[in-house]
Protein backbone atom coordinates (compact mmCIF):
# COMPACT_ATOMS: atom_id res chain seq x y z
CA UNK A 1 0.00 0.00 0.00
CA UNK A 2 1.30 3.31 -0.40
CA UNK A 3 -0.24 4.90 2.38
CA UNK A 4 -0.90 2.36 5.80
CA UNK A 5 -4.61 1.10 4.75
CA UNK A 6 -5.28 2.92 1.28
CA UNK A 7 -4.09 1.44 -1.59
CA UNK A 8 -1.87 3.04 -4.91
CA UNK A 9 -4.47 2.94 -6.81
CA UNK A 10 -7.39 4.55 -4.61
CA UNK A 11 -4.68 7.21 -3.95
CA UNK A 12 -3.64 7.98 -7.25
CA UNK A 13 -7.47 8.53 -8.64
CA UNK A 14 -8.18 10.70 -5.68
CA UNK A 15 -4.73 12.83 -6.19
CA UNK A 16 -5.81 13.17 -10.31
CA UNK A 17 -9.52 14.37 -8.59
CA UNK A 18 -7.58 16.64 -6.41
CA UNK A 19 -6.16 18.55 -9.23
CA UNK A 20 -9.45 20.25 -9.56
CA UNK A 21 -8.83 22.18 -5.80
CA UNK A 22 -5.47 22.87 -7.56
CA UNK A 23 -7.28 24.45 -10.80
CA UNK A 24 -9.77 25.99 -8.48
CA UNK A 25 -7.31 27.91 -5.72
CA UNK A 26 -5.62 28.94 -8.86
CA UNK A 27 -8.51 30.68 -10.16
CA UNK A 28 -9.33 32.29 -7.29
CA UNK A 29 -5.72 34.08 -6.15
CA UNK A 30 -5.46 35.17 -9.85
CA UNK A 31 -7.61 37.51 -10.54
CA UNK A 32 -6.01 40.06 -8.24
CA UNK A 33 -2.80 40.17 -10.58
CA UNK A 34 -4.09 39.99 -13.20
CA UNK A 35 -6.43 42.88 -13.25
CA UNK A 36 -4.13 45.06 -12.13
CA UNK A 37 -2.81 44.72 -16.13
CA UNK A 38 -6.46 44.48 -17.72
CA UNK A 39 -8.08 47.47 -15.81
CA UNK A 40 -4.80 49.78 -17.80
CA UNK A 41 -5.23 48.11 -20.93
CA UNK A 42 -8.63 48.06 -20.90
CA UNK A 43 -9.26 50.71 -19.64
CA UNK A 44 -11.50 49.57 -17.13
CA UNK A 45 -14.18 51.68 -14.30
CA UNK A 46 -14.34 50.53 -10.90
CA UNK A 47 -17.84 49.32 -11.66
CA UNK A 48 -16.17 47.38 -14.72
CA UNK A 49 -13.57 45.56 -12.56
CA UNK A 50 -16.36 44.72 -10.46
CA UNK A 51 -18.34 42.83 -12.62
CA UNK A 52 -15.06 41.02 -13.97
CA UNK A 53 -14.39 39.77 -10.55
CA UNK A 54 -17.98 39.35 -9.54
CA UNK A 55 -18.67 37.45 -12.56
CA UNK A 56 -16.52 34.66 -11.49
CA UNK A 57 -19.07 34.51 -8.51
CA UNK A 58 -22.59 34.47 -10.09
CA UNK A 59 -20.87 31.41 -12.66
CA UNK A 60 -20.25 29.97 -9.80
CA UNK A 61 -23.28 30.33 -8.02
CA UNK A 62 -25.11 29.33 -11.33
CA UNK A 63 -23.46 25.70 -11.29
CA UNK A 64 -23.69 25.49 -7.48
CA UNK A 65 -27.60 25.28 -7.81
CA UNK A 66 -28.06 23.80 -11.13
CA UNK A 67 -24.84 20.84 -10.85
CA UNK A 68 -25.86 18.82 -8.17
CA UNK A 69 -28.39 17.48 -10.90
CA UNK A 70 -26.03 16.59 -13.33
CA UNK A 71 -23.39 15.29 -10.04
CA UNK A 72 -26.34 12.71 -9.13
CA UNK A 73 -27.58 12.10 -12.79
CA UNK A 74 -24.36 11.31 -14.82
CA UNK A 75 -22.39 10.52 -12.18
CA UNK A 76 -19.04 12.11 -10.62
CA UNK A 77 -16.36 11.17 -12.63
CA UNK A 78 -18.54 12.67 -15.24
CA UNK A 79 -18.68 16.11 -13.62
CA UNK A 80 -15.28 16.56 -13.01
CA UNK A 81 -14.09 15.69 -16.45
CA UNK A 82 -17.09 18.54 -17.75
CA UNK A 83 -15.50 21.05 -15.61
CA UNK A 84 -12.24 20.35 -16.59
CA UNK A 85 -12.92 20.79 -19.87
CA UNK A 86 -15.11 23.60 -19.15
CA UNK A 87 -12.25 25.60 -17.65
CA UNK A 88 -9.96 24.99 -20.71
CA UNK A 89 -13.00 26.84 -22.61
CA UNK A 90 -12.94 29.54 -20.32
CA UNK A 91 -9.78 30.32 -20.58
CA UNK A 92 -9.39 29.76 -24.44
CA UNK A 93 -11.88 32.33 -24.74
CA UNK A 94 -10.01 34.67 -22.45
CA UNK A 95 -6.82 34.72 -24.62
CA UNK A 96 -7.07 36.01 -28.30
CA UNK A 97 -9.37 38.57 -27.17
CA UNK A 98 -8.67 42.14 -25.58
CA UNK A 99 -12.54 42.97 -24.68
CA UNK A 100 -14.36 43.70 -21.47
CA UNK A 101 -17.75 41.29 -22.62
CA UNK A 102 -15.51 38.27 -23.38
CA UNK A 103 -13.37 38.66 -20.07
CA UNK A 104 -16.93 38.67 -18.00
CA UNK A 105 -17.85 35.49 -20.46
CA UNK A 106 -14.51 33.73 -19.87
CA UNK A 107 -15.21 34.19 -16.13
CA UNK A 108 -18.31 32.85 -16.01
CA UNK A 109 -17.34 29.86 -17.87
CA UNK A 110 -14.35 29.37 -15.37
CA UNK A 111 -16.72 30.27 -12.24
CA UNK A 112 -19.19 27.36 -13.36
CA UNK A 113 -16.10 25.10 -13.53
CA UNK A 114 -14.70 25.47 -10.48
CA UNK A 115 -17.63 25.29 -8.51
CA UNK A 116 -18.68 22.06 -10.70
CA UNK A 117 -15.51 20.64 -9.73
CA UNK A 118 -15.42 21.74 -6.06
CA UNK A 119 -18.30 19.36 -5.52
CA UNK A 120 -18.35 16.22 -7.69
CA UNK A 121 -14.77 16.41 -6.34
CA UNK A 122 -15.37 16.00 -2.64
CA UNK A 123 -18.37 13.52 -3.31
CA UNK A 124 -15.88 11.23 -5.96
CA UNK A 125 -13.37 10.98 -3.80
CA UNK A 126 -15.37 10.47 -0.37
CA UNK A 127 -17.26 7.71 -2.11
CA UNK A 128 -14.05 5.93 -3.55
CA UNK A 129 -11.68 5.74 -0.03
CA UNK A 130 -11.67 3.76 1.94
CA UNK A 131 -13.41 4.81 5.90
CA UNK A 132 -10.07 4.84 7.79
CA UNK A 133 -8.94 7.04 4.94
CA UNK A 134 -11.49 9.40 4.04
CA UNK A 135 -10.40 12.00 6.40
CA UNK A 136 -6.91 12.12 4.65
CA UNK A 137 -8.12 12.19 0.98
CA UNK A 138 -11.14 14.58 1.27
CA UNK A 139 -9.06 17.13 2.83
CA UNK A 140 -6.30 16.36 0.06
CA UNK A 141 -8.51 18.40 -1.93
CA UNK A 142 -8.49 21.39 0.33
CA UNK A 143 -4.57 21.22 0.42
CA UNK A 144 -4.53 21.55 -3.46
CA UNK A 145 -6.81 24.35 -3.16
CA UNK A 146 -4.12 26.31 -0.63
CA UNK A 147 -1.26 24.78 -3.16
CA UNK A 148 -3.37 26.66 -5.76
CA UNK A 149 -3.47 29.77 -4.20
CA UNK A 150 0.58 30.03 -3.85
CA UNK A 151 0.66 29.08 -7.23
CA UNK A 152 -1.56 32.17 -8.55
CA UNK A 153 0.68 34.91 -6.04
CA UNK A 154 3.76 33.31 -7.71
CA UNK A 155 2.47 33.88 -11.40
CA UNK A 156 1.20 37.49 -10.50
CA UNK A 157 4.67 38.68 -9.24
CA UNK A 158 6.34 36.48 -12.25
CA UNK A 159 4.46 38.14 -15.21
CA UNK A 160 3.58 41.44 -13.33
CA UNK A 161 6.13 43.47 -15.58
CA UNK A 162 5.57 41.39 -18.59
CA UNK A 163 3.37 42.93 -21.34
CA UNK A 164 0.32 41.38 -21.96
CA UNK A 165 1.70 39.34 -18.73
CA UNK A 166 -1.87 38.46 -17.67
CA UNK A 167 -2.65 35.95 -20.66
CA UNK A 168 0.11 33.34 -19.17
CA UNK A 169 -1.34 33.70 -15.85
CA UNK A 170 -5.18 32.79 -17.24
CA UNK A 171 -3.07 29.97 -19.87
CA UNK A 172 -0.93 28.61 -17.21
CA UNK A 173 -4.16 26.21 -16.28
CA UNK A 174 -5.04 25.09 -19.90
CA UNK A 175 -2.59 22.14 -20.09
CA UNK A 176 -3.05 20.80 -16.68
CA UNK A 177 -7.01 21.47 -17.34
CA UNK A 178 -6.83 19.48 -20.45
CA UNK A 179 -4.50 16.74 -18.50
CA UNK A 180 -7.16 16.39 -15.76
CA UNK A 181 -9.58 15.59 -17.81
CA UNK A 182 -8.42 13.17 -20.11
CA UNK A 183 -6.72 11.18 -17.03
CA UNK A 184 -10.38 11.09 -15.20
CA UNK A 185 -11.50 9.41 -18.34
CA UNK A 186 -9.07 6.48 -17.35
CA UNK A 187 -10.30 6.64 -14.06
CA UNK A 188 -13.07 4.50 -12.35
CA UNK A 189 -16.61 5.86 -11.76
CA UNK A 190 -18.14 5.88 -7.94
CA UNK A 191 -18.67 2.36 -7.27
CA UNK A 192 -22.03 3.55 -4.67
CA UNK A 193 -22.66 5.62 -7.77
CA UNK A 194 -22.54 2.18 -10.23
CA UNK A 195 -25.07 0.86 -7.58
CA UNK A 196 -27.05 3.68 -7.71
CA UNK A 197 -27.45 2.55 -11.24
CA UNK A 198 -27.94 -1.18 -10.63
CA UNK A 199 -24.94 -1.93 -12.31
CA UNK A 200 -23.47 -4.31 -9.14
CA UNK A 201 -21.28 -6.00 -11.00
CA UNK A 202 -19.07 -3.15 -12.36
CA UNK A 203 -19.46 -1.30 -8.43
CA UNK A 204 -17.82 -4.64 -7.63
CA UNK A 205 -14.53 -4.86 -9.88
CA UNK A 206 -14.02 -1.09 -9.12
CA UNK A 207 -14.43 -1.57 -5.42
CA UNK A 208 -11.55 -4.90 -5.90
CA UNK A 209 -9.46 -2.52 -8.04
CA UNK A 210 -9.77 -0.07 -5.40
CA UNK A 211 -9.07 -1.50 -2.19
CA UNK A 212 -6.63 -4.45 -3.58
CA UNK A 213 -8.45 -7.59 -2.88
CA UNK A 214 -9.57 -10.23 -4.55
CA UNK A 215 -13.46 -10.50 -2.87
CA UNK A 216 -15.32 -6.88 -1.95
CA UNK A 217 -18.69 -8.46 -1.70
CA UNK A 218 -18.39 -7.47 1.69
CA UNK A 219 -18.29 -4.09 1.26
CA UNK A 220 -20.51 -4.19 -1.90
CA UNK A 221 -23.37 -5.72 -0.02
CA UNK A 222 -23.01 -3.17 3.24
CA UNK A 223 -23.12 -0.38 0.25
CA UNK A 224 -26.43 -2.04 -1.52
CA UNK A 225 -28.57 -2.38 1.61
CA UNK A 226 -27.28 1.69 2.71
CA UNK A 227 -28.29 2.59 -1.09
CA UNK A 228 -31.56 0.71 -1.70
CA UNK A 229 -33.89 3.33 -0.12
CA UNK A 230 -31.43 5.55 -0.85
CA UNK A 231 -32.07 6.99 -4.10
CA UNK A 232 -35.97 7.33 -3.50
CA UNK A 233 -35.14 10.74 -2.54
CA UNK A 234 -36.20 13.73 -3.76
CA UNK A 235 -34.72 16.97 -3.56
CA UNK A 236 -37.69 18.74 -1.38
CA UNK A 237 -36.88 15.19 1.00
CA UNK A 238 -33.87 17.40 2.03
CA UNK A 239 -36.30 19.74 3.82
CA UNK A 240 -38.53 17.24 5.57
CA UNK A 241 -38.26 15.77 8.68
CA UNK A 242 -37.76 11.97 7.18
CA UNK A 243 -34.47 10.42 8.35
CA UNK A 244 -33.54 13.60 10.11
CA UNK A 245 -32.89 14.95 6.78
CA UNK A 246 -33.80 18.65 7.71
CA UNK A 247 -31.42 18.51 10.90
CA UNK A 248 -28.67 17.42 8.60
CA UNK A 249 -29.22 20.17 5.98
CA UNK A 250 -29.94 22.81 8.57
CA UNK A 251 -26.15 21.42 9.91
CA UNK A 252 -24.96 21.74 6.41
CA UNK A 253 -25.99 25.31 5.89
CA UNK A 254 -25.01 26.59 9.48
CA UNK A 255 -21.40 25.14 8.68
CA UNK A 256 -20.84 26.98 5.74
CA UNK A 257 -21.99 29.94 7.12
CA UNK A 258 -19.74 30.14 9.66
CA UNK A 259 -17.06 29.41 6.98
CA UNK A 260 -17.67 32.82 5.28
CA UNK A 261 -19.45 35.09 8.06
CA UNK A 262 -15.91 34.20 10.72
CA UNK A 263 -13.91 36.91 8.00
CA UNK A 264 -11.35 34.75 6.42
CA UNK A 265 -12.00 35.83 2.64
CA UNK A 266 -12.34 39.48 3.78
CA UNK A 267 -9.56 40.11 6.47
CA UNK A 268 -7.20 38.17 4.00
CA UNK A 269 -7.91 40.96 1.19
CA UNK A 270 -6.71 43.10 3.68
CA UNK A 271 -3.93 41.84 4.88
CA UNK A 272 -1.25 44.06 3.08
CA UNK A 273 -3.09 47.36 3.91
CA UNK A 274 -3.39 45.82 7.56
CA UNK A 275 0.58 45.13 7.75
CA UNK A 276 0.97 48.44 6.01
CA UNK A 277 -0.54 50.41 8.43
CA UNK A 278 1.06 48.84 11.07
CA UNK A 279 4.58 49.95 10.06
CA UNK A 280 5.41 46.83 6.98
CA UNK A 281 5.85 49.98 4.90
CA UNK A 282 8.53 48.66 2.89
CA UNK A 283 9.18 45.28 0.28
CA UNK A 284 8.63 42.96 3.33
CA UNK A 285 4.74 43.99 3.80
CA UNK A 286 3.72 43.06 -0.52
CA UNK A 287 5.59 39.66 -0.36
CA UNK A 288 4.49 38.72 3.14
CA UNK A 289 0.86 39.61 2.30
CA UNK A 290 0.32 37.48 -0.54
CA UNK A 291 3.25 34.72 -1.11
CA UNK A 292 3.80 34.60 3.04
CA UNK A 293 0.66 34.23 3.44
CA UNK A 294 0.21 31.83 1.40
CA UNK A 295 2.97 29.78 2.20
CA UNK A 296 1.12 29.72 5.64
CA UNK A 297 -1.95 28.87 4.72
CA UNK A 298 -0.38 25.58 3.19
CA UNK A 299 1.98 24.80 5.69
CA UNK A 300 -1.14 24.59 8.52
CA UNK A 301 -3.40 22.80 5.90
CA UNK A 302 -0.77 19.72 5.66
CA UNK A 303 -1.32 18.40 9.43
CA UNK A 304 -4.99 18.93 9.31
CA UNK A 305 -4.78 16.84 5.85
CA UNK A 306 -2.62 13.82 7.19
CA UNK A 307 -4.03 13.71 10.94
CA UNK A 308 -7.75 14.19 10.42
CA UNK A 309 -8.15 10.35 10.12
CA UNK A 310 -6.46 9.93 14.21
CA UNK A 311 -7.76 13.34 15.71
CA UNK A 312 -10.91 13.99 14.17
CA UNK A 313 -13.08 16.32 11.99
CA UNK A 314 -15.00 17.78 14.70
CA UNK A 315 -11.63 18.41 16.95
CA UNK A 316 -10.05 20.34 14.72
CA UNK A 317 -12.97 22.49 13.67
CA UNK A 318 -13.15 22.75 17.65
CA UNK A 319 -9.19 23.91 18.16
CA UNK A 320 -9.67 25.94 14.59
CA UNK A 321 -12.71 28.23 15.68
CA UNK A 322 -11.00 28.92 19.23
CA UNK A 323 -7.82 30.09 17.94
CA UNK A 324 -9.36 32.04 14.92
CA UNK A 325 -11.58 33.57 18.19
CA UNK A 326 -8.37 34.39 20.38
CA UNK A 327 -6.42 35.73 17.44
CA UNK A 328 -8.89 37.87 16.05
CA UNK A 329 -9.38 39.76 19.29
CA UNK A 330 -5.47 40.41 19.36
CA UNK A 331 -5.74 41.52 15.88
CA UNK A 332 -9.02 43.91 16.82
CA UNK A 333 -6.96 45.25 19.90
CA UNK A 334 -4.05 45.89 18.21
CA UNK A 335 -5.48 47.73 15.22
CA UNK A 336 -7.59 50.01 18.23
CA UNK A 337 -4.05 51.20 19.13
CA UNK A 338 -2.76 51.63 16.02
CA UNK A 339 -5.77 53.84 14.81
CA UNK A 340 -6.05 52.56 11.11
CA UNK A 341 -7.65 55.35 9.08
CA UNK A 342 -8.82 53.44 5.69
CA UNK A 343 -9.12 55.91 2.58
CA UNK A 344 -11.23 54.63 0.15
CA UNK A 345 -10.28 51.57 -1.77
CA UNK A 346 -11.38 52.77 -5.23
CA UNK A 347 -12.67 55.90 -6.76
CA UNK A 348 -15.05 56.28 -9.88
CA UNK A 349 -13.22 57.90 -12.72
CA UNK A 350 -14.48 59.36 -15.77
CA UNK A 351 -12.57 58.01 -18.95
CA UNK A 352 -10.59 61.73 -18.66
CA UNK A 353 -9.01 60.28 -15.72
CA UNK A 354 -7.73 57.16 -17.94
CA UNK A 355 -6.76 59.07 -20.74
CA UNK A 356 -4.03 60.80 -18.54
CA UNK A 357 -3.15 57.37 -17.09
CA UNK A 358 0.23 55.75 -17.79
CA UNK A 359 1.02 51.73 -17.90
CA UNK A 360 1.28 50.69 -14.51
CA UNK A 361 -0.82 53.40 -12.89
CA UNK A 362 -3.86 50.83 -11.43
CA UNK A 363 -6.82 50.81 -9.57
CA UNK A 364 -8.31 47.95 -7.69
CA UNK A 365 -11.61 47.99 -6.65
CA UNK A 366 -13.58 46.23 -3.69
CA UNK A 367 -14.98 44.02 -6.81
CA UNK A 368 -11.47 42.28 -5.68
CA UNK A 369 -13.37 41.29 -2.36
CA UNK A 370 -15.59 39.40 -4.33
CA UNK A 371 -13.10 36.60 -5.22
CA UNK A 372 -12.90 34.70 -1.72
CA UNK A 373 -9.80 34.56 -0.04
CA UNK A 374 -7.54 34.54 -3.18
CA UNK A 375 -7.26 38.64 -3.29
CA UNK A 376 -4.89 39.37 -0.36
CA UNK A 377 -2.15 39.92 -2.84
CA UNK A 378 -4.03 42.83 -4.65
CA UNK A 379 -3.65 45.24 -1.98
CA UNK A 380 -0.44 46.39 -1.91
CA UNK A 381 -0.75 47.83 -4.88
CA UNK A 382 -3.80 49.75 -4.15
CA UNK A 383 -4.75 53.71 -4.74
CA UNK A 384 -5.34 55.26 -1.94
CA UNK A 385 -6.75 58.56 -2.55
CA UNK A 386 -4.78 61.85 -2.90
CA UNK A 387 -5.28 65.11 -2.51
CA UNK A 388 -2.99 66.51 -5.23
CA UNK A 389 -4.44 66.17 -8.98
CA UNK A 390 -0.80 65.85 -10.22
CA UNK A 391 -0.67 62.97 -12.40
CA UNK A 392 3.07 62.14 -12.15
CA UNK A 393 2.73 61.89 -8.72
CA UNK A 394 -0.06 59.37 -8.71
CA UNK A 395 1.89 57.17 -11.13
CA UNK A 396 4.83 57.29 -9.19
CA UNK A 397 2.56 56.35 -6.01
CA UNK A 398 1.88 53.78 -7.97
CA UNK A 399 4.63 52.24 -9.01
CA UNK A 400 6.27 52.30 -5.90
CA UNK A 401 3.11 50.38 -4.33
CA UNK A 402 3.89 47.68 -6.98
CA UNK A 403 7.82 47.69 -6.47
CA UNK A 404 6.42 47.50 -2.71
CA UNK A 405 8.59 50.32 -2.13
CA UNK A 406 8.09 53.16 0.71
CA UNK A 407 6.21 55.80 -0.28
CA UNK A 408 4.99 58.93 1.80
CA UNK A 409 2.89 59.87 -1.08
CA UNK A 410 -0.70 58.82 -0.57
CA UNK A 411 0.37 57.19 2.62
CA UNK A 412 -3.05 56.10 4.81
CA UNK A 413 -1.07 56.20 8.19
CA UNK A 414 -2.71 59.11 10.50
CA UNK A 415 1.08 60.27 12.37
CA UNK A 416 4.06 58.36 14.39
CA UNK A 417 5.77 55.54 13.99
CA UNK A 418 4.36 52.23 15.26
CA UNK A 419 5.61 50.66 18.41
CA UNK A 420 7.43 47.05 17.11
CA UNK A 421 5.78 45.29 19.94
CA UNK A 422 2.21 46.60 18.12
CA UNK A 423 3.94 45.78 14.67
CA UNK A 424 4.81 42.18 15.20
CA UNK A 425 1.91 41.39 17.09
CA UNK A 426 -0.60 42.40 14.33
CA UNK A 427 1.30 40.36 12.03
CA UNK A 428 1.49 37.55 14.46
CA UNK A 429 -1.80 37.26 14.91
CA UNK A 430 -2.61 37.25 11.45
CA UNK A 431 -1.02 34.73 10.59
CA UNK A 432 -2.19 32.59 13.36
CA UNK A 433 -5.47 33.54 12.46
CA UNK A 434 -5.09 32.45 8.49
CA UNK A 435 -3.17 28.94 10.26
CA UNK A 436 -6.18 28.52 12.28
CA UNK A 437 -8.66 28.62 9.23
CA UNK A 438 -6.57 26.31 7.44
CA UNK A 439 -6.72 23.51 9.92
CA UNK A 440 -10.29 24.25 10.82
CA UNK A 441 -13.22 25.60 9.05
CA UNK A 442 -10.86 25.56 5.81
CA UNK A 443 -10.79 21.60 5.13
CA UNK A 444 -13.09 19.82 7.71
CA UNK A 445 -16.22 21.98 6.58
CA UNK A 446 -16.43 20.08 3.48
CA UNK A 447 -15.12 16.40 4.84
CA UNK A 448 -17.96 16.71 7.11
CA UNK A 449 -20.74 17.83 4.34
CA UNK A 450 -19.26 15.37 2.11
CA UNK A 451 -20.31 12.63 4.99
CA UNK A 452 -23.42 13.28 6.49
CA UNK A 453 -25.68 13.21 3.16
CA UNK A 454 -27.26 10.10 2.01
CA UNK A 455 -25.43 8.95 -1.10
CA UNK A 456 -28.13 9.04 -3.55
CA UNK A 457 -28.70 12.46 -2.88
CA UNK A 458 -25.29 13.91 -1.62
CA UNK A 459 -24.37 15.40 -4.72
CA UNK A 460 -27.94 18.18 -4.62
CA UNK A 461 -27.34 18.30 -1.21
CA UNK A 462 -23.85 19.38 -1.28
CA UNK A 463 -24.54 21.59 -4.46
CA UNK A 464 -27.53 23.17 -1.88
CA UNK A 465 -24.68 23.71 1.00
CA UNK A 466 -21.97 24.89 -1.97
CA UNK A 467 -24.61 27.66 -3.39
CA UNK A 468 -25.13 29.18 0.24
CA UNK A 469 -20.88 29.20 0.55
CA UNK A 470 -20.86 31.25 -2.66
CA UNK A 471 -24.50 33.40 -2.16
CA UNK A 472 -22.65 34.65 0.95
CA UNK A 473 -19.92 35.01 -0.04
CA UNK A 474 -20.82 37.55 -2.51
CA UNK A 475 -22.76 39.32 -0.13
CA UNK A 476 -20.49 40.16 2.17
CA UNK A 477 -17.88 40.87 -0.01
CA UNK A 478 -20.21 43.79 -1.47
CA UNK A 479 -20.74 45.03 1.95
CA UNK A 480 -17.82 44.48 4.14
CA UNK A 481 -15.97 47.97 2.85
CA UNK A 482 -18.85 50.11 3.48
CA UNK A 483 -18.69 48.36 7.17
CA UNK A 484 -14.98 48.60 7.50
CA UNK A 485 -15.22 52.53 6.96
CA UNK A 486 -18.70 52.84 9.39
CA UNK A 487 -17.67 51.36 12.33
CA UNK A 488 -13.55 51.10 11.49
CA UNK A 489 -11.81 47.23 11.19
CA UNK A 490 -11.01 46.60 15.02
CA UNK A 491 -14.84 46.70 15.51
CA UNK A 492 -15.07 44.27 11.92
CA UNK A 493 -12.56 42.01 13.89
CA UNK A 494 -14.66 41.82 17.08
CA UNK A 495 -17.51 41.15 15.35
CA UNK A 496 -15.78 38.26 13.50
CA UNK A 497 -14.77 37.13 17.01
CA UNK A 498 -18.08 36.84 18.29
CA UNK A 499 -18.81 34.60 15.04
CA UNK A 500 -15.92 32.23 16.08
CA UNK A 501 -16.99 31.47 18.90
CA UNK A 502 -20.71 31.14 17.77
CA UNK A 503 -19.19 28.73 15.34
CA UNK A 504 -17.48 26.65 18.25
CA UNK A 505 -20.26 26.45 20.45
CA UNK A 506 -22.35 24.89 17.13
CA UNK A 507 -19.56 22.76 16.39
CA UNK A 508 -19.58 21.03 19.83
CA UNK A 509 -23.28 20.86 19.75
CA UNK A 510 -24.57 20.25 16.53
CA UNK A 511 -21.20 18.43 14.35
CA UNK A 512 -21.18 14.70 15.00
CA UNK A 513 -17.39 12.87 15.57
CA UNK A 514 -17.26 10.53 12.23
CA UNK A 515 -13.69 9.46 12.47
CA UNK A 516 -13.70 5.60 11.81
CA UNK A 517 -17.06 5.34 10.26
CA UNK A 518 -18.31 4.10 6.87
CA UNK A 519 -20.28 6.41 4.80
CA UNK A 520 -23.18 3.56 4.86
CA UNK A 521 -22.78 3.36 8.92
CA UNK A 522 -23.04 7.73 9.68
CA UNK A 523 -26.01 8.13 7.12
CA UNK A 524 -27.77 4.80 9.31
CA UNK A 525 -26.91 6.56 12.50
CA UNK A 526 -27.96 10.16 11.19
CA UNK A 527 -31.14 8.81 10.25
CA UNK A 528 -32.25 7.33 13.33
CA UNK A 529 -31.00 9.31 16.27
CA UNK A 530 -30.83 13.11 16.95
CA UNK A 531 -27.13 14.98 16.56
CA UNK A 532 -25.40 13.61 19.72
CA UNK A 533 -21.74 14.63 21.09
CA UNK A 534 -20.54 11.29 21.40
CA UNK A 535 -18.49 9.68 18.01
CA UNK A 536 -21.18 8.19 15.74
CA UNK A 537 -19.10 4.94 15.05
CA UNK A 538 -18.53 4.64 19.01
CA UNK A 539 -22.92 4.56 19.49
CA UNK A 540 -22.54 2.05 17.36
CA UNK A 541 -19.85 -0.23 18.35
CA UNK A 542 -20.84 0.06 21.69
CA UNK A 543 -24.40 -1.29 20.82
CA UNK A 544 -22.76 -3.79 19.06
CA UNK A 545 -20.67 -5.19 22.19
CA UNK A 546 -23.81 -5.15 24.33
CA UNK A 547 -25.56 -7.16 22.04
CA UNK A 548 -22.71 -9.50 21.86
CA UNK A 549 -22.52 -9.73 25.67
CA UNK A 550 -26.42 -10.46 25.55
CA UNK A 551 -25.87 -13.76 23.29
CA UNK A 552 -22.82 -14.99 25.54
CA UNK A 553 -24.78 -14.44 28.38
CA UNK A 554 -27.94 -16.18 26.65
CA UNK A 555 -25.48 -19.25 25.86
CA UNK A 556 -23.85 -19.24 29.02
CA UNK A 557 -27.69 -19.85 30.96
CA UNK A 558 -29.01 -22.82 27.88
Amino acid sequence: PFISGCGTFTFLSSAIAAISGLLMGYELGLISGALLQMSSILTLSCKEQEVIVSSLLFGALFASLTGGFLIDRFGRRLAIIIASSLLVVGSLILLPYESYEILIVGRIAIGISISLSSIATCVYIAEIAPQHRRGLLVSLNELMIVIGILFAYISNYAFASISHGWKYMFGLVIPLGALQAIAMYFLPPSPRFLVMKNNDEAARKVLERLRETSDATKELTVIKSSLKDEHQYSFLDLFRSKNNMRARMLVGLTLVFFVQTTGQPNILFYASTVLKSVGFQSNEAASLASTGVGVVKVVSTVPATFFVDQVGSKTFLCIGSSVMAISLVTMGLVNRNIHVNFTKVCRSQSPEDFSLQRPGNFTVTNGSLKDLFASMASTERLSFDIQSPDVARTGELNRTALAGGKSTTGSHMESGEVPVVLKWLSLASLLVYVAAFSIGLGPMSWLVLSEIFPGGIRGRAMALTSSMNWGINLLISLTFLTVSELIGLSWVCFIYTIMSLASLAFVIMFIPETKGCSLEQISMELAKQKYVRTPLCGVSQRREKLVELAKREKEQLY
